[in-house]
């Protein structure tokens, strides 16, 4: 179960979280592209753990407008966001829950998530993915698209100082990053290699860093 405290930062920043994601995450196209083209062509139920403010449903929803698509978050006000951005369907499901302690639709062909499995503690990250892999259908796909540690304290603090420099590059204010650098009190970010393994102890197979730019990769692994 992830804190309290995260549910509150996340939202108290829910009005300006859309303004701000696009000059927050350098290279941003490139590393929501690397996690949709994993989701397999023929997916009809997909599932976003930690869908936020609908951002990334969103362009999950344009290159799979049949599909079924199961937003999950814990944060009301970012559910409404996201609500707000895809409106409502008879394919589309809003689901105000913390995906850490409630069972996960199923079956399904992919389960998502960009962004939001760094806040959990690394016992939480390896307890979840368990219950992904039974979730999903034989040939499924986990896909996670996170915000990642150096693997080294030196490495963590080079992708620190260049995600600054990135950001005020891209035309991020003082106030923009003042409100991630808020944010980033309840990240528990991790780095690759890890998670890889986690993947694989969890059954997974075909496990990959698909993409990696400094502290943000995509990471999956298949339902064998």
């Amino acid at each position: 179960m992830r804190s309290n405290n995260t549910r509150a930062v996340f939202d108290a920043t829910a009005a300006t979280y859309n303004r701000d994601r696009m000059r927050l995450i350098p290279g941003h196209e490139a590393f929501y592209a690397a996690a949709l083209e994993q989701i397999p062509a023929e997916a009809t139920r997909i599932v976003e753990l930690g869908a936020g403010s609908g951002l990334f449903s969103a362009m999950i929803r344009a290159a799979f407008p049949e599909a079924h698509l199961h937003l999950i978050d814990f944060s009301q006000p970012m559910l409404d966001l996201a609500r707000q951005r895809l409106g409502d369907s008879p394919t589309l499901t809003y689901t105000l829950a913390d995906y850490t302690t409630e069972p996960l639709p199923t079956p399904c062909d992919a389960v998502i998530s960009a962004l939001s499995i760094h806040h959990l503690e690394d016992e939480q990250k390896r307890v979840i993915l368990p219950l992904i892999f039974a979730a999903l259908r034989p040939g499924g796909l986990f896909i996670n698209a996170d915000h990642i540690a150096g693997p080294t304290p030196e490495l963590e603090t080079l992708y620190q100082q260049r995600w600054l420099n990135d950001v005020r590059a891209l035309g991020a204010t003082e106030q923009q990053v003042a409100d991630s650098l808020y944010r980033q009190q309840e990240d528990r970010r991790t780095p690759v290699e890890p998670q890889l393994a986690w993947l694989r102890d969890a059954g997974f197979t075909e496990v990959d860093c698909w993409y990696k730019a400094s502290s943000f990769a995509v990471l999956s692994g298949v339902r064998g």
